[in-house]
């Protein structure tokens, strides 16, 4: 009978074990490539601000076109 009362503490124990052995590592690496920041977005909006304030004030120097 002994065998029996041992055998929930047994599995208990193994499960606890099985448990530690699947906690998430994380590894911190630094990158192999350098960080590249592209700034072509910024650069066009600037552009486009630029053509359509000069469209404005052409439109508004010509408004007899349209």
């Amino acid at each position: 009978m002994p065998s029996r009362q041992l055998l929930p503490a047994t599995l208990c124990a193994l499960g606890l074990l099985v448990a530690a052995g699947c906690t998430p590592t994380v590894q911190v690496a630094a990158p192999s490539e350098p960080i590249t920041i592209n700034l072509n977005v910024k650069i066009k909006h600037e552009i486009l601000v630029k053509v359509d304030k000069e469209i404005d004030s052409m439109l508004d120097e010509n408004s007899e076109l349209f």
